[in-house]
């Protein structure tokens, strides 16, 4: 079992990571997530020709150096980009092919590393201890650190800053759709089975949104994609009727019948190869139709 070590118990201080921007390459787990990798899995992999890929620096509000992987076209011009939230594992394998397959779409794509401030999950095999992890992260911080994602990508000669948008799995779905409920600069978010709803019992938490109850907030439209066999799925009557009292009717969730939690994730046992697809080409299509689509886009084949 990996040892976890934790900077601070109380979820660190922003100088308690001490990362120079030239000392954050590098900085990922080189792997998939050691938690959740299945022995009979194929992973999608997709390499780097044509592509710049590289390990940037984010600069949020709390002065944290923020490292995330980024993967964009080897190509002059302006690219739409795309902010990748990942799973609770943070930025391991599958969260950088994510990146790759973009890129390759002709769109630039970053993966904030929004657990490190306390410790990398990637490495880890102990859930108890992933959770530690990410619980340590409130919504406050993660929405800054999607915040100076968006400040990067606004500054970068690369990128189209009026055509960024958001997508993210598991955890990370439940980050997209808050930030879409904050931030006016994304033009659309693409949810992969993330959490929608204060689950039942649940204790007040002060360091904790639920999209469900800020829907209203919406800034802009939201594709969700769920799986009928993932518990998460019971949220999703609540928060399409928080959609209609909203008048949100640009967003759409979709639930496939067959469909588990983590239908996506290729490295794990619950990838289901045909949702994954279908669910892919309707995220391409999603963005295409609100005028996302990159210059290298020409079909919406599944990757």
């Amino acid at each position: 079992m990996t040892r976890l070590t934790l900077r601070r118990p109380d979820g660190s201080t922003p100088t308690d990571f001490h990362m120079t921007r030239r000392g954050v390459t590098g900085v990922f787990f080189s792997g998939y997530a050691a938690a959740a990798f299945s022995a009979h899995a194929e992973p999608i992999h997709t390499d780097d020709a044509g592509l710049i890929t590289e390990s940037v620096t984010l600069a949020p509000s709390d002065r944290f150096v923020l490292p995330a992987y980024m993967a964009r076209p080897r190509a002059p011009g302006r690219f739409p980009a795309i902010i990748v939230a990942s799973e609770i594992f943070g930025v391991h394998d599958y969260i950088k092919d994510v990146c790759r397959r973009l890129a390759k779409l002709g769109y630039v794509a970053i993966a904030p590393a929004f657990f490190v401030r306390v410790a990398d999950p990637a490495p880890l095999t102990d859930m108890a201890g992933i959770m530690k992890i990410v619980q340590a992260a409130s919504d406050a911080q993660v929405m800054g650190d999607v915040d100076a994602a968006i400040a990067f990508l606004k500054s970068r000669p690369f990128v189209d800053a009026h055509r960024l948008a958001i997508t993210g799995f598991c955890w990370g779905g439940g980050t997209t759709w808050l930030a879409c409920e904050t931030f006016g600069d994304l033009k659309a978010g693409v949810v992969w089975y993330g959490k929608m709803v204060r689950p039942p019992g649940a204790p007040d938490d002060p360091r904790r949104l639920w999209p469900a109850e800020h829907a209203a907030d919406l800034k802009a439209p939201v594709l969700a994609l769920y799986g009928a066999k993932d518990g998460l799925a019971a949220g999703v009557p609540a928060m399409r009727e928080a959609l209609a009292a909203a008048g949100k009717s640009t967003s759409e969730i979709i639930v496939y019948p067959d469909a588990g939690h983590g239908f996506h994730a290729d490295y794990r046992s619950s990838y289901n190869a045909a949702d994954a697809a279908d669910g892919w080409s309707r995220m391409l299509a999603f963005l295409a139709a609100r005028g996302l689509a990159p210059r290298a886009f020409t079909s919406t084949r599944a990757l």
